[in-house]
């Protein structure tokens, strides 16, 4: 594996523990999702996947999608977003866009038009800025559709959106009231 191979299968090892299973490294998250950074180290050395703090600072730094967040002086390490465990994260409700997206696979589109967007095994259903950033999660799941998100008007209806540090904008559901899909 080439470097950018390496820096990619450490992002994704990093994202299964910080969002999804800490106990794979013998982890455990507080409430805000946070864990120290040495202790982190100490998992990932115990399942086999050593990592410097050098090359952790790499890996937060240069992600593309900015997964990773490291506290003030650098002790603490989390995921920005995306958990499937249970944290606590502290976003401020702030009003969004007056559009956003959302790209998912063609398969989910019946259940889409019928329920809404849900978070599924997440916190919050993600969208974004751009429609290239949704067809590119799309495409992650299968063949990629694109809906636009009237943000505006379900902020105005009383449905709160925050806005994570690598900005991601989060909200709890989507009804389908507020769906249109892009051709």
């Amino acid at each position: 594996m080439d470097n950018k191979e390496n820096t990619k299968a450490d992002s994704k090892l990093l994202s299964l523990i910080l969002r999804h299973k800490p106990e794979k490294a013998g982890l455990t998250l507080d409430e805000g999702g946070w864990v120290d950074v040495e202790k982190l180290m100490t998992g990932l050395a115990e399942i086999g996947r050593p990592m410097s703090r050098d090359r952790l600072e790499h890996i937060v730094e240069t992600n593309d999608k900015k997964r990773f967040t490291l506290s003030e002086g650098g002790l603490r390490i989390r995921a920005a977003q995306g958990h499937s465990t249970t944290v606590k994260m502290e976003y401020v409700a702030i009003a969004p866009p007056t559009t956003l997206y959302h790209g998912t696979a063609d398969r989910h589109y019946s259940a889409i038009l019928a329920e809404g967007l849900k978070p599924m095994s997440r916190q919050f259903v993600h969208l974004s800025a751009e429609t290239d950033t949704a067809q590119k999660v799309g495409r992650r799941h299968g063949k990629p559709i694109i809906f636009e998100v009237a943000t505006r008007e379900m902020h105005n209806a009383g449905h709160e959106f925050h806005q994570a540090e690598n900005g991601v904008w989060l909200t709890a559901n989507v009804p389908p009231e507020f769906l249109r899909l892009i051709e």
